[in-house]
């Protein structure tokens, strides 16, 4: 089964260009952006754009819809001139709806592309964002297809470049690990409730590295500060409808972006630069940053969950699926779901995402 959505958006005033497969995600080069996403089994992939709409809320709306006809060795890819950083998308994804052959497919599923620098907005729970029917009583409702449009309720991409920050001349610190004093914090409790910080960055980076927090740091003679997930992640429908959040952060849907909930900046790019001041910070005190990453599941649980990314840009590649009935999903960690690691294309995936936060992020480790 395939999807139904209203494909022909494609503006004749936007130019584009074949582009490159690499690097995976969305990269400007001084001139033009490349957009490249991994998909071994889709049929066809939609690179689509937003920008602010004009009314009191300010929603982002998509404006076009542009079909990927570049493919190389599974990854799609295109390029489009003269567009520039603070550029708004997301994907769209079209092929087999076959769970039980391990497919997925909805293209009237709005996806977050795995290799997204920065992410806008949070999601708003809907039934929208699941991939089949939630209303079929039947026990097999994974099996039914959701033809509603997704866009509304999911957050958003935004492309940034990554060469826009002046980084001073900061290098790592590599402190010996034998003299390495390590505080584990959450980086929204620990200066959320601190009056000595101005209100508008409790809570954030921000707050990490106001004078007032390195002072802190430095009284309790500390070397490195390990923040609690960052990367930006989702809360469970069953917590928030249960009017709690997810705090701790364990379920990431963007392993590359820092969580916009954390920034007192902006939400269009700017919560990246904010992370790097703080970094810079922290190092000119003498402080590393450790990251606490979880890369072992992603938060789209399991068949009954919503198709938010991976789920529907390629299910059967990103996932470990049970061998008999692909329907299902190896559940190793209480999660829902499983990343395949054992894909080169996943392996690749997580080590460039670790490759990204020590080069471009200057973090100094993982745990």
């Amino acid at each position: 089964m395939a999807g139904s959505c209203d494909l022909n958006w494609e503006d004749p005033k936007i130019t584009t260009y074949p582009g490159d497969p690499y690097p995976l995600g969305a990269y400007y080069d001084g001139h033009g952006i490349n957009f490249a996403l991994y998909s071994e089994c889709a049929t066809k992939s939609y690179l689509c754009l937003f920008r602010p709409s004009h009314n009191e809320k300010h929603e982002l709306v998509e404006y076009a819809r542009i079909k990927m006809r570049e493919r190389t060795h599974h990854i799609w890819h295109i390029y489009l001139p003269d567009f520039e950083p603070g550029q708004i998308y997301a994907y769209r994804v079209d092929g087999p709806y076959d769970p039980q052959n391990g497919h997925r497919f909805n293209v009237n599923k709005l996806l977050i592309d795995p290799y997204a620098r920065a992410i806008t907005g949070t999601l708003e729970w809907d039934d929208s964002l699941f991939g089949y029917d939630v209303h079929d009583e039947s026990p097999e409702k994974d099996l039914s297809f959701s033809t509603v449009d997704s866009a509304p309720f999911m957050p958003k991409c935004v492309v940034i470049d990554s060469a826009n920050f002046n980084w001073g001349g900061d290098t790592p610190l590599n402190t010996p690990f034998h003299e390495t004093i390590i505080y584990e914090l959450h980086v929204k409790g620990f200066t959320q409730l601190n009056l000595d910080i101005p209100e508008d960055i409790r809570g954030t980076y921000a707050g990490i590295a106001h004078p007032t927090t390195i002072e802190y740091f430095k009284k309790l003679g500390i070397t490195a500060v390990e923040l609690m997930p960052v990367q930006h992640f989702v809360t469970d429908r069953c917590l928030k409808d249960r009017g709690l959040t997810n705090y701790w952060g364990y379920h990431t849907l963007g392993f590359f972006a820092p969580d916009v909930r954390y920034s007192s900046s902006g939400t269009y790019g700017e919560q990246v630069l904010e992370f790097k001041r703080m970094v810079k910070k922290l190092h000119k005190s003498g402080i590393e940053v450790i990251l606490d990453v979880v890369y072992n599941h992603t938060g789209e649980g399991n068949q009954l969950g919503p198709t938010l990314s991976f789920k529907g840009i390629d299910n059967q590649s990103y996932y470990r699926l049970t061998e008999n009935d692909k329907r299902f999903y190896f559940d190793y960690t209480g999660t829902g779901n499983t990343l395949n690691c054992r894909l080169p294309n996943v392996l690749r995936l997580i080590m460039d995402s670790l490759r990204y936060w020590i080069l471009d992020m200057h973090v100094d480790g993982f745990r």
